[in-house]
């Protein structure tokens, strides 16, 4: 890797960081007594289930990259970017969050439109070519449609995805095309209006699936379904969901239970990735693999017959970090590089104390380089 990553990697361990105040405020997270323990790459993780990559990934090829800024140490170029546009979310998923919901930042702490813009900007330019806009719910901000039509200007981006619950998308959706969204994914645990209310804690099956018709006569192709399994919740729905791909542009995109802060994880709960596949194929004839880019998450197979196709997300039981090419920007503004990684960079605070473009560039060229100094012991 760069010569820059190796001297950064030496001020964190020595926590001399001494830049500009801004610098400071902005790489404090990566620098603090807290930090997580460090991991000893010659051990994996004992646990079956761990969802970190606790040995040196074997990178796969991926695009050649346009600057250095997005490339980490082990030479993975990361051109794809999630934004948060806000934590506030209409529904209570029990694997999500806790019923009670969660405490929000404040508004006034949260990164305000021209702020997105600005920080997308560097990315694109310094080679990111997608941007997914993500929550809590992201249709819930009012300027979700002025953000997409001001991403979608920025010359160098291919693609502006959303994941959204679909709850309000139907009547916003028309306008967000329009606006440049051009990839989508709904998420849906459930084809049945009773089990939805249970799960979600809240009414709305009949508009989620309202707005899947809506996405799919404007053009979106594939529209993709995020499902989360859980044993004994909707497990026993798998081939209903394979089954909406036999004449409709549909991706299902099975995804392993997964641990998060409030929602009650237990192993009990998760449902292999190969035993959903078995599933399938138990009822389904000619089901095969396709060819996944070296950056997918997901193992992606077709059925004979079918219009659509059927996804994996792996997350706990074989990880995908070799490939990873996906960095995050949270609502509050905080910089993040892995899903499951506890280290988190201010980008808000820096550009709140004056921080220039190229000042905020090395922030986040220290962050990615450092992407696997610490790992979680996760789980």
């Amino acid at each position: 890797y760069s010569p820059f990553c190796s001297i950064v990697r030496i001020f964190f361990s020595m926590s001399i960081w001494r830049r500009v105040d801004p610098m400071r405020v902005g790489l404090r997270s990566l620098t603090s007594n807290s930090a997580p323990t460090r991991v000893n790459y010659g051990h994996r993780c004992s646990n079956a289930y761990s969802t970190c990559c606790a040995t040196k990934p074997e990178v796969q090829p991926v695009e050649t990259p346009s600057s250095d800024m997005l490339v980490d140490s082990f030479g993975r170029f990361h051109n794809y970017l999630r934004i948060s546009l806000t934590e506030r979310c209409n529904l209570r998923c029990q694997y999500c969050m806790p019923a009670e919901g969660v405490e929000l930042t404040p508004k006034a702490e949260l990164l305000s439109h021209d702020e997105i813009i600005r920080i997308a900007n560097l990315f694109v330019t310094s080679g990111v070519d997608k941007i997914r806009l993500t929550g809590g719910e992201p249709t819930v901000r009012k300027d979700l449609e002025d953000i997409c039509l001001h991403l979608s200007g920025l010359k160098g981006l291919k693609t502006i995805a959303m994941t959204t619950n679909g709850i309000v998308l139907s009547k916003k959706l028309p306008r967000l095309k329009e606006c440049g969204l051009s990839a989508l994914n709904i998420s849906l645990d459930t084809l049945i209006p009773a089990k939805f209310e249970f799960m979600t804690r809240r009414k709305g099956h009949s508009k989620v699936m309202e707005s899947i018709d809506t996405a799919i006569q404007l053009g979106y192709d594939p529209v993709k379904i995020n499902c989360v399994i859980m044993r004994g919740m909707n497990d026993d729905e798998i081939c209903d969901f394979v089954e909406l791909t036999r004449h409709k542009p549909i991706n299902v995109r099975f995804i392993e239970f997964m641990p998060f802060d409030g929602n009650v994880w237990n192993v009990k709960k998760l449902v292999p990735y190969a035993e959903i596949l078995d599933k399938v194929r138990q009822h389904f004839k000619g089901v095969e693999r396709l060819q996944d880019h070296p950056s997918d998450t997901a193992k992606n197979f077709k059925i004979d017959g079918h219009v659509g196709t059927i996804s994996f997300i792996t997350s706990m039981t074989e990880h995908f970090c070799a490939g990873c090419n996906r960095l995050r920007l949270l609502a509050d503004g905080n910089f993040k590089v892995c899903l499951f990684g506890p280290s988190e960079v201010s980008l808000r605070e820096p550009i709140h104390s004056g921080l220039d473009d190229a000042g905020l560039k090395e922030i986040i060229s220290a962050a990615v380089c450092g992407e696997f100094t610490w790992l979680p012991a996760f789980i």
